[in-house]
């Protein structure tokens, strides 16, 4: 395996669109980075231009230290999964996998021993002879995945390999694909615009808007710490509680009152995660409307209209002990709540 760095890397299109916007990121050798943020943010482009499918406009991309930046994808010495599995129809799963030793005339006791480690690993010994119409989405995605690994490249690329597999059957290959990475050590840049895919599964997570990286760093870290508006938004589901107001260095106070030990600011964001709500009497907080109460089992989702017309979303442990039509109140717990300028989303200091 090798460590990925990628140094002021620009891609324009034609037009004059901006796909890429000087982006700086290293992956470290046997790390596991996820790529996130909205359609068209410009995580796919990046993964194009390290995998060699696209040319940057300006910047370099180093892979263990060497400079491919210009070398045609089957010199770069890494592997790709796509989102669609890119299996071949014609050939059995036992072909598929093989398919990128075999154009490298590769052949015999080598190529077979490559193809059952990497079957076995996968667990799907039992389906080389078959082919991928004749698998699940979550059989074709492992034969994806052992297709690249047979090859035992420097990096691996994953471009939303998950989201065409149901809810169950993604949490699954979640689980399998991190204990893969714990078994390989391999380096993995991994693009997706599910974050709960990003926070359960990488290392460290890389946040993108509009072709700029905006912040990286540990999940859990962002998840707490966000630098910006946009990334708060982004991290958590359901997303962070955004109330307008203003600091006065001491307080916030808008439609939500809480302690704001920041900066003063006419024009503000309070920003609170839906587990940092507390609920109880109307007349001990701020009032607020039941919408909606949505039991997920171990805890509820309660939706809320604050007088000012602002919605919100609680998290309560178990069953919660309102619905709909109720008249609560609502606060902030104490030290959790996160202050933003509203005029460019940068976080108050």
């Amino acid at each position: 395996m090798a460590d990925l760095a990628l140094a002021h890397l620009v891609k324009r299109f034609a037009g004059g669109v901006v796909g890429v916007d000087d982006v700086t990121l290293t992956v470290g050798e046997g790390a596991f980075t996820a790529l996130v943020g909205p359609s068209g943010c410009g995580k796919t482009t990046i993964l194009r231009l390290v995998a060699g499918l696209e040319e940057p406009t300006s910047g370099t991309v180093q892979i263990g230290g060497r400079d491919v930046t210009w070398l045609p994808p089957r010199e770069r010495d890494v592997a790709m999964v796509f989102q669609n599995y890119a299996l071949y129809p014609h050939l059995t799963v036992r072909e598929n996998i093989a398919f990128p030793l075999a154009v490298r005339r590769m052949a015999g006791a080598e190529l077979s021993r490559r193809v059952t480690n990497a079957a076995e690993l996968l667990e799907i010994g039992a389906l080389l002879d078959r082919k991928p119409a004749q698998l699940s989405g979550g059989q074709r995605q492992r034969a994806a995945l052992a297709r690249a690994i047979v090859r035992e490249p420097a990096c691996f690329l994953f471009d939303e390999p998950l989201s065409n597999l149901d809810a169950q059957v993604r949490a699954q290959t979640r689980a399998e694909l991190v204990a893969l990475h714990r078994r390989l050590g391999a380096t993995i840049l991994y693009v997706t615009h599910d974050q709960v895919e990003a926070m359960t599964m990488a290392q460290t997570v890389a946040v993108m808007a509009r072709g700029r990286l905006l912040q990286e760093g540990a999940p859990l870290r962002l998840y707490r710490d966000p630098a910006s508006l946009a990334v708060a938004r982004f991290l958590g589901s359901p997303s962070i509680n955004t109330v307008a107001g203003r600091t006065t260095g001491a307080r916030f106070e808008g439609a939500l009152a809480c302690e704001a030990r920041v900066a003063a600011c006419a024009d503000a964001v309070l920003g609170v995660r839906p587990e940092h709500l507390v609920l109880g009497p109307a007349m001990d907080a701020a009032p607020a409307q039941v919408t909606l109460v949505e039991p997920l089992g171990p805890e509820s989702l309660v939706r809320l209209r604050l007088r000012s017309g602002e919605e919100l979303v609680a998290r309560v442990a178990g069953e919660a002990a309102c619905c709909a039509g109720d008249a609560v109140g609502v606060r902030v717990a104490a030290g959790t709540g996160l202050f933003f300028r509203a005029a460019d989303g940068t976080r108050l200091a």
